[in-house]
């Protein structure tokens, strides 16, 4: 008796109609502000109605045509996020006066056309496997990038992570941590065997061997190197999570994990020890409500705490509020600023929504044929998700505050052009994950027929030259 094969279905009407939601969302949020603040639906409201509603259906053409069994709530999730962040923006806009709203308008222009381009020319995200080492060379120009005399934009806001691009500046430090996300997937995906080598046994641990830690032991220095000489918190956190993560993914040992922290504690007790900048911002978290710090630097954190105490249940009411009265409202701080407009119950819809984003990625993760693919998906999301909790934790009181943006919403081209590169790149692993796996006979040659699809020799998914086993285990 024949097997009967049950093949995926594209999902994309699903998207559609998932993607009018977000629409509504996004254009909603940003008509309502209108309404509260006795603003007319006037032709910038219609035209950025229009660009928002255009760029999400020329994305949704886009997976149609190239990658139709990519994950079918991705888009609409991050199309929803992306909305309200506009809607925010323009909402402080109009309190404080300031032109951030059609900057940003722009950015996600750019930023859309860039995950298509992503999607369009790429195709199969195994190619980049090809570029691991340059990947890490990438990764190395584009941190050191903001401490080069000519190009650097210096000291902002206390951190020294951007550049001079014409009249605009640019944090590299956004794109690399998706090449550092490439270069781990692809030296972890060909390497896993060698360092899972037994070394020592130290209780119910199993130490690596001392050699296999040269990669954790150069991810440490790069995100040491990062706050050292950026002053950058955020990003050294991110960077070294997004290593441990990723290796904890390929080898499932909880040793790694424990090594990793310990290095955390250690650079970060050092760190807190010898750098102005570090101690004054654990001041700040564990005495916020102290009158000396907050006439330095906690007034920023008390104001966000008192603008979401103000919201409470439900909120003010978007453009009812007084979120501009919390410095850095539209980029840091735009979690407390939609905190008090929207309620705790709205914040928690944004978190959720973000969850959601991250458990597709992770699902796209388990579902693809490939190390490599696994990887990625597994590191980019987690990059997400650790920005996430990073800087909802700073805006909470929960962690020290750090200068990491908000993915998707807070102002900023370069966290958006780099948030939705990695959108489309889990896109596209979700394709390969969900696609059906062409079942064509081998040819005499030892080689399968001309519809061959993402399959290897014999038709079993190819996996990149990783060992089945490997395969398997991840």
């Amino acid at each position: 008796m024949s097997q009967v094969q049950t093949v995926p279905k594209p999902r994309r009407l699903v998207e559609l109609f998932l993607l009018l939601l977000a629409l509504a969302v996004g254009i909603g949020a940003n008509a309502l502000v209108n309404l509260n603040q006795g603003r007319s639906f006037d032709a910038d409201f219609l035209s950025q109605a229009a660009v928002l509603t255009v760029l999400a259906l020329g994305m949704h053409v886009t997976l149609r045509l190239k990658v139709k069994y990519a994950d079918p709530v991705i888009l609409p999730v991050v199309i929803a996020l992306n909305g309200i962040g506009l809607a925010m923006i323009h909402r402080l806009d109009i309190a404080t006066g300031d032109s951030a709203g059609p900057r940003q308008w722009l950015w996600t222009t750019v930023a859309v056309i860039a995950s298509i381009a992503v999607i369009w020319f790429l195709r199969d995200h195994r190619v980049l496997r090809r570029f691991t080492y340059i990947s890490l060379l990438v990764s190395v120009v584009l941190l050191l990038l903001p401490l080069v005399p000519g190009i650097s934009a210096g000291d902002v806001n206390g951190a020294k992570v951007w550049i001079r691009v014409g009249s605009s500046s640019f944090q590299p430090g956004e794109i690399a941590k998706i090449t550092l996300a490439i270069f781990f997937a692809g030296y972890l995906s060909s390497n896993r065997d060698l360092i899972l080598l037994a070394g020592k046994r130290l209780g119910p641990l199993q130490l690596p061997r001392a050699r296999d830690l040269g990669p954790m032991i150069v991810a440490w220095l790069a995100s040491v190197g990062v706050l050292v000489f950026q002053h950058d918190i955020g990003s050294s956190v991110l960077f070294f999570g997004l290593f441990l993560t990723m290796i904890y993914v390929a080898t499932s040992r909880v040793s790694w994990v424990v090594i990793g922290v310990l290095l955390i504690a250690v650079g970060g007790f050092a760190a807190a020890k010898i750098f102005p900048h570090v101690s004054s911002r654990i001041d700040v978290w564990a005495n916020a409500f102290d009158p000396e710090v907050v006439g330095g630097g906690g007034y920023q954190v008390v104001q966000g705490l008192f603008g979401m105490a103000n919201g409470g249940l439900i909120g003010t009411g978007l453009g009812q509020g007084r979120p501009d009265m919390v410095p850095l409202a539209n980029s840091d701080m735009i979690i407390a600023s939609l905190g008090e407009e929207l309620g705790m119950i709205g914040l928690f819809a944004v978190v959720l929504m973000y969850l959601l984003l991250i458990t597709r990625g992770f699902r796209a993760a388990l579902g693809t044929r490939d190390a490599f693919g696994k990887l990625l998906a597994c590191g980019l999301s987690f990059a997400i998700g650790l920005q996430c909790f990073i800087v909802i934790g700073g805006v909470t009181r929960l962690i020290p505050l750090t200068g990491l943006t908000t993915p998707f919403m807070a102002a900023g081209g370069s966290s958006l052009l780099a948030n939705w590169i990695i959108v489309a790149l889990l896109l596209l692993i979700s394709d390969a994950a969900r696609r059906p796996i062409s079942t064509t006979p081998a040819t005499s040659e030892g080689t399968p027929g001309p519809n061959r699809g993402r399959t290897g020799r014999t038709g079993t998914p190819a996996t990149g030259g990783i060992p089945t086993e490997a395969v398997k285990s991840l």
